[in-house]
């Protein structure tokens, strides 16, 4: 069965929370980033952890290895269960995220092709297959794949193997839950979520595609 997970992409303590109580029943991870961290803080996670889900930390790391430590180890010290790091910055930045992930009994993705367009920039074929290696090579748990675009998922996953794909874009980037949730290990929705009228209801819709 393919995991969802919400993208709690918004700006305010008692919004996340609002977001979370009314679609944890639906979901089976929640993702935060630096918008909801820059404006409440770390301490977020401690509250978020009221709904026993893993909670995982989206800061793309990307940094020298030292500094990629130093980060990892305040986001686990938090209370969260999961970082999503940048491969680009090379084997021993991504290692030492994994190696403080492991340490602390978490898990470590490495981005390898983003979901938004301009991705095909510098990250698309050649270069996420590379990262997909690295990510292996690094043992991270797992990688990010976009939604919006399932041919290069599944190039990806010949790869990884067995190892976890996240995948962000479905719904407000156009990414189909039903094309992509077969090729996947969890299904990352945002928008179409917490931006929705009826967040639950909306949830619950996407939380029956993953069960097919």
């Amino acid at each position: 069965m393919t995991e969802l997970m919400l993208a709690l992409d918004v700006l305010t303590r008692a919004e996340a929370m609002d977001i979370a109580e009314k679609t944890y029943p639906y979901i089976d991870a929640i993702k935060i980033g630096y918008p909801l961290v820059l404006g409440s803080g770390l301490s977020v996670a401690r509250d978020l952890a009221e709904f026993d889900l893993p909670l995982i930390a989206d800061f793309k790391v990307a940094d020298i290895p030292n500094t990629n430590r130093l980060i990892a180890e305040h986001v686990f010290e938090a209370g969260f269960s999961g970082i999503i790091t940048q491969g680009f910055t090379g084997r021993d930045s991504v290692s030492a995220c994994v190696d403080v992930a492991h340490n602390a009994g978490g898990k470590c993705y490495v981005v390898t092709e983003m979901s938004h367009p301009g991705a095909l920039d510098f990250m698309g074929e050649g270069v996420a297959e590379r990262l997909a290696e690295l990510a292996v090579e690094c043992n991270a748990d797992g990688i990010i794949a976009p939604a919006t675009r399932p041919e290069r998922v599944k190039a990806l996953r010949q790869i990884i193997g067995s190892k976890k794909i996240l995948s962000p874009g479905v719904g407000a980037q156009g990414g189909s839950a039903e094309e992509i949730a077969p090729l996947i290990d969890s299904m990352i929705v945002g928008r179409s979520i917490y931006n929705s009228e009826d967040p639950a209801k909306a949830a619950q819709s996407y939380s029956c595609v993953r069960d097919l």
